[in-house]
């Protein structure tokens, strides 16, 4: 077996660069000319510039669609999956979402992969001043690769900055009532870190409503109040309209109020 053979069978999908990396070759140009026979053969099969994918026996190219998250991982080494794409790694995500987004330290426009858009983003401003970029996260495997996403707790909090890159609100907290645990430490020292009014009400009143499940003390809750906004503030700036909740100075959709805990009766 060639050397690029044996690195196509353990590589999904790969770009230039790794591929010249692998084989010692001396640069890009060298790595895409060596494709040249196996792209005419359909064992490989372009995805956006620079990257490519190895066909799967038996797969055709116009319908096969690589792997969402290492396209994107080939595209941008330093890929921190957020929003939904995170919930989705996570496996806390209740559905589907044509949206893949990541932080990456150089943005690009989106990669469009048959129905689904990979997005790229900055890196939160707050934390990229602080060089906290990396603060709640985590590594997760998938198909033997190891990619890197927001935990659970900052995918709650990114998730409430934006809610529409996270599959709507009622997507994101639906999920994240699901997580199995929340380190109450990291997210108060996210908070600060985030440092916005708004964020400490939002948290604050998921927390008071997941109490029992998340283990969340009354004096922890009573901490959070105190970074409250001083007037009422919308969850979700583009609507209004919505049900106020006096204790976080926050008014949500009418679709997030009233349910009950998850494990109430």
């Amino acid at each position: 077996m060639t050397p690029l053979e044996a690195f196509l069978q353990s590589h999904q999908v790969f770009s230039l660069e790794e591929l010249a990396r692998a084989l010692d070759l001396p640069e890009e140009g060298t790595a895409s000319r060596l494709l040249k026979y196996h792209r005419r053969t359909g064992r490989v099969k372009g995805v956006t510039r620079g990257v490519y994918a190895t066909m799967p026996p038996g797969a055709e190219a116009a319908n096969f669609l690589p792997d969402r998250y290492l396209v994107a991982a080939a595209v941008r080494p330093d890929a921190l999956f957020s929003h939904h794409a995170a919930l989705e790694l996570l496996g806390a995500a209740h559905s589907d979402w044509r949206v893949c987004t990541l932080f990456t330290a150089r943005r690009r426009r989106p990669v469009s992969l048959g129905s689904v858009e990979i997005r790229f983003l900055d890196h939160p401003p707050a934390l990229k001043r602080k060089g906290e970029e990396s603060l709640g996260t985590l590594q997760v495997t998938r198909d033997g690769r190891t990619l890197r996403a927001t935990g659970p707790e900052r995918t709650l909090l990114d998730g409430l900055r934006d809610p529409g890159t996270a599959g709507g609100p009622e997507e994101l907290l639906d999920s994240a009532s699901g997580f199995g645990v929340l380190d109450l430490k990291l997210v108060k020292r996210l908070l600060q870190a985030y440092d916005e009014k708004l964020l400490w009400a939002a948290v604050g009143w998921f927390l008071e409503k997941n109490q029992r499940r998340f283990f969340v003390p009354p004096d922890y809750l009573a901490l959070l109040e105190k970074h409250r906004p001083t007037s009422p503030q919308y969850l979700l700036r583009s609507r209004r309209g919505g049900v106020m909740q006096p204790r976080w100075n926050l008014i949500l959709p009418e679709s997030l109020v009233g349910a009950k805990e998850p494990d109430e009766a």
